[in-house]
């Protein structure tokens, strides 16, 4: 499971501690709520059924597969179906391929849920390796499930605008300036992420 709120709180009060405008913002927005997701390979097929679709659209397949592969989404179910019954689930042939690719990977023993590499830096290589998971999937994946504390995805449009109003920034920073600006928040990163998504929209700011 991801950062619990005891560990947001511990976080976010040693970066106020260390970063003025955080501590300003904090004042003025409260601590943000956990963002916690289930570990395994559901989590992440999940994320694969949503991507490029609504949110209605996406709970529609998932209700399907879920039907399908049954509550724990077995992949062994997903592999052995054709491209049949899949399209039925509303899986195009590139979702397909996205999903296949993850059950080939776990089926295989490639992909441990339960034993991810500890550095993170590996853990993202690791999980990049199924087809459709990308840096920023992976990056969420192992912050939400994982509660991995310092994990920074700064390549998400939601923290670099956080970032903008919470420092007072010119301008949206670009993934590169953002990345440098979490290095001075080494271990927290992952608390300034979920804090900045509760900041961006925030109307008290």
């Amino acid at each position: 499971m991801g950062l619990s709120a005891e560990q947001l709180k511990e976080g976010l009060d040693s970066l106020a501690g260390r970063e003025p405008a955080f501590a300003l913002a904090l004042d003025k927005v409260g601590y943000p709520a956990p963002r916690l997701r289930e570990r395994g390979h559901a989590t992440l097929l999940r994320t694969i059924v949503g991507q490029q679709v609504s949110v209605a659209a996406a709970s529609s397949m998932w209700r399907r597969v879920e039907a399908l592969a049954g509550p724990d989404i077995d992949p062994a179910i997903l592999l052995a179906s054709d491209f049949d019954t899949l399209r039925g689930c509303g899986l195009s042939r590139q979702k397909q391929g996205y999903v296949r690719s993850l059950c080939e990977m776990v089926s295989a023993g490639e992909l441990d849920f339960s034993a991810l590499p500890a550095d993170d830096e590996e853990a993202i290589a690791l999980l990049t390796r199924i087809k459709g998971i990308g840096r920023w999937s992976a990056e969420i994946y192992l912050l939400f499930a994982e509660g991995r504390a310092d994990v920074w995805p700064a390549g998400d449009l939601g923290v670099q605008a956080g970032l903008h109003k919470v420092l007072g920034l010119e301008a949206r920073p670009s993934e590169k300036e953002t990345r440098t600006l979490g290095e001075g928040w080494r271990p927290h990163r992952g608390a300034a992420a979920i804090f900045t998504w509760h900041c961006y929209d925030n109307p008290a700011l």
